[in-house]
């Protein structure tokens, strides 16, 4: 349980961790944040990697003078590294994706997130590339999903263009706003948190709805079938 304590805390203390490794690998720190989002969207095995959070605190530093974290240079590294996930792992999804997920007992390659994405497009249709990216674990697959059969390249690569540049203009325009803001740098756990109650909101909606199914097949399964009465006469 030691490495999930230390997996919360770098969540929820995230700003200062980036401030600690800016400190140590100064310029280097943009190939690192380029590596960590590449792989939170490129590969289908990281989907645990901090993605909207890294955005906000990157925002939030590079908001205060003094911490190395160019705004500019963070947009353009975070959009060629999102642009550049989608890209690879929808060749991914492409080549391999059937047999990644044909064993159903995979704890890695799980056939719930799978069917979970593929919910997604079935609902949404091209409009999924575009919502996944706000959305934890479903941003990781539904590039792979896409490639799949999902979407043609050029059509997904359209998508894919426009849900990264509003991804990072969202999250890390958000972290460079609230930065400036005494109380958020302050407290960043507890806007971390709140922008992780924001991602689930998409989650919640679903789960009511189903609920919602839910109920109205449970209480027409238990209502009798009234047989209409004969005509008078008959």
């Amino acid at each position: 349980m030691e490495w999930l304590q230390q997996l919360l805390d770098y969540a929820l203390h995230l700003d200062r961790h980036l401030l600690e490794a800016i400190q140590q690998y100064g310029p280097w720190v943009y190939g690192i944040l380029f590596l960590i989002v590449f792989c939170e969207t490129g590969l289908v095995i990281t989907p645990f990697l901090p993605g909207d959070t890294l955005l906000f605190a990157a925002g939030i530093l590079a908001n205060s003078k003094g911490d190395g974290l160019n705004f500019w240079l963070l947009w353009v590294v975070f959009i060629g590294a999102a642009l550049a996930g989608d890209n690879v792992n929808y060749q991914l999804g492409r080549l391999i994706g059937k047999k990644l997920f044909n064993n159903e007992k995979s704890k890695i390659f799980k056939k719930s997130n799978l069917d979970q994405t593929h919910a997604f497009f079935e609902k949404h249709g091209g409009k999924t590339i575009i919502l996944a990216r706000f959305v934890p674990i479903v941003r990781t697959f539904a590039p792979f999903v896409a490639g799949m059969g999902a979407m043609t390249y050029m059509r997904f690569l359209g998508y894919s263009i426009f849900a990264a540049f509003l991804w990072v203009a969202v999250c890390m325009g958000a972290g460079y706003l609230f930065g400036g803001i005494e109380a958020v740098r302050e407290n960043f756990a507890l806007a971390v948190l709140g922008l992780v109650g924001f991602s689930l909101i998409p989650y919640a909606i679903e789960f009511i709805k189903w609920r919602a199914r839910k109920k109205q097949n449970r209480a027409a399964s238990s209502n009798p079938i009234v047989e209409a009465a004969p005509p008078v006469g008959e």
